[in-house]
């Protein structure tokens, strides 16, 4: 798939690419995030800045195996009109979520924020738009998030995106070597008010 691009109200959700790993690199020396992705090489570098930018995200698109999408503050246009002119190609990074194809119709939303920008409710508004695209745009019947248990700020920002967390799952991520147990929740179509692609017969209780 060539890569897409959504908007928010105050977000543009674009593909990074090389021009972008200084800011990747940047944020990813935030000691907080290197503590709880689990993806984070630590001490983070910036050849991983490079390969992330430079070939996984490409890679991912083009495989349809990974959409990943930078979140970008949307500009206004000269005279404040509104989104547009200079600054709208979205130029500030606020934060970066990834959808992983996990199974048929099967996604999971991973996301981090740039710590300047967190408590402003960006992760959570990307996650609903990112959401939206993949449940009509690629045929997700189920999107899951999964955190490491403690990692109550991915938590909230799940949940205020409507997921619904699950359970617990024993030994459920590997963070650098160390096996964890991790939260996992699901946002499903019909939490949106989307059809399902397939028909959905939930357990009688």
């Amino acid at each position: 798939m060539e890569p897409v691009t959504l908007t928010t109200d105050r977000l543009l959700l674009r593909t990074v690419g090389p021009d972008d790993t200084e800011a990747v690199y940047r944020a990813a020396q935030d000691p907080v995030m290197q503590r709880w992705i689990s993806q984070f090489p630590s001490p983070y570098l910036r050849e991983h800045a490079e390969a992330f930018t430079g070939q996984m995200v490409p890679d991912g698109w083009a495989g349809d195996s990974m959409y990943t999408f930078g979140l970008f503050l949307r500009g206004e246009a000269p005279g404040g009109e509104g989104p547009g002119g200079e600054g709208s190609g979205g130029t500030e990074l606020t934060g970066m979520l990834g959808i992983t194809m996990r199974a048929l119709g099967v996604g999971e939303v991973g996301f981090w924020a740039v710590r300047e920008h967190r408590g402003r409710g960006y992760v959570g508004e990307a996650t609903l738009a990112a959401a939206r695209w993949a449940f009509t745009a690629l045929s997700v019947d189920r999107l899951e998030w999964r955190a490491e248990v403690g990692n109550v700020a991915s938590r909230a920002v799940a949940e205020r995106a409507g997921f619904t967390v699950e359970g617990t799952l024993r030994s459920g991520v590997n963070n650098k070597g160390v096996r964890r147990d991790c939260w996992v929740g699901s946002l499903l179509p019909s939490d949106l008010g989307l059809p399902s692609t397939a028909p959905y017969l939930p357990a009688r209780t």
